[in-house]
């Protein structure tokens, strides 16, 4: 089989690794981020080990995907310190390479490998320091106006609920409203700290079950994946945003179809915590094949 090398940019490490699929990884390597100099040298310098014969990078954005743009393959404005204005293309060298958003990959990764498959639409969330969500439509990503953001989406809040929310751009979108930097500032605590019972984790539950009504009704996803470290590390928090998402979907329309199939429906991946490092793989796998053409 092709050998094929992924690089997903995280806010915190990065994942470096090496094969075929989920079951043929030949080597993983986790590095720290770090400034852009230093992260991209640490990960040229495994690259440059390894045999491969395609790249996909999976990066934490915004990123500018469009192959028309003088700044395609960069990450633009982050809000991460130092990071505004990095290329990324130039980790491939000489190799096809393919870019995307950390989630996307990660879903179409859910879409080859794990609990999407066989699906033509579906949705892959992530909740973690950030909020992401890869939503793919007809077995491809959401394209525009840019790449999906939907995690800096507004959505209506819990009356009488006035914690202003931590995102730097939107104050109390559903990243600033429920990733794990949110949860432990309304609860004034480390997360580790936070009791499954504390108030905070339902209010996060809320935001996320917003969000997920918004996507059943404009990317109509077949299923929604949600993975990251506050999802699946709180089991708390799946059965609250299911049964708060059957509450404000209220029977409409795609409501019918799923209310009866909730714990069908809303899910942690397959893939695990493994869904973005393979969801590189994904996309190395769409380069080699244009490659090839």
């Amino acid at each position: 089989m092709t050998v094929l090398a992924g690089v997903e940019l995280g806010g915190t490490k990065c994942i470096c690794i090496l094969g075929t699929g989920p079951d043929d990884v030949r080597e993983r390597i986790e590095l720290p981020t770090q400034t852009p100099d230093e992260t991209l040298a640490a990960i040229a310098a495994v690259l440059a080990r390894w045999d491969y014969a395609a790249l996909g990078i999976g990066s934490f954005g915004p990123l500018d995907l469009d192959p028309a743009s003088t700044s395609y393959g960069a990450i633009t404005n982050t809000p991460k310190p130092g990071w505004a204005d990095t290329p990324l293309l130039g980790l491939a060298g000489d190799h096809p390479v393919a870019i995307d958003t950390d989630v996307n990959g990660a879903a179409l990764a859910e879409g080859l490998w794990g609990g999407a498959q066989g699906l033509t639409s579906w949705a892959y969330i992530t909740v973690g320091t950030g909020i992401g969500v890869g939503s793919i439509v007809a077995g491809q990503p959401i394209r525009g106006l840019g790449h999906s953001e939907a995690g800096h989406v507004r959505v209506s809040r819990v009356p009488g609920d006035t914690f202003p929310g931590t995102c730097p751009f939107h104050g109390d979108c559903v990243e600033g409203l429920a990733n794990g930097p949110s949860i432990e500032a309304r609860a004034n605590m480390p997360g580790r700290d936070i009791p499954r019972d504390h108030p905070a984790w339902a209010f996060a539950a809320d935001a996320l079950a917003i969000l997920c009504h918004g996507l059943v009704f404009t990317s109509l996803p077949e299923r929604i994946l949600m993975g990251g470290g506050v999802a699946m590390g709180q089991p708390q928090m799946l059965p609250m945003i299911r049964k708060r998402l059957v509450e404000s979907l209220n029977g409409y329309s795609a409501a019918t179809m799923i209310a009866d199939r909730m714990d069908d429906y809303l899910l942690h991946p397959a893939l695990g915590a493994n869904a973005g490092p393979l969801g590189t793989l994904a996309l190395a796998q769409q380069a080699f094949a244009r490659s090839a053409k």
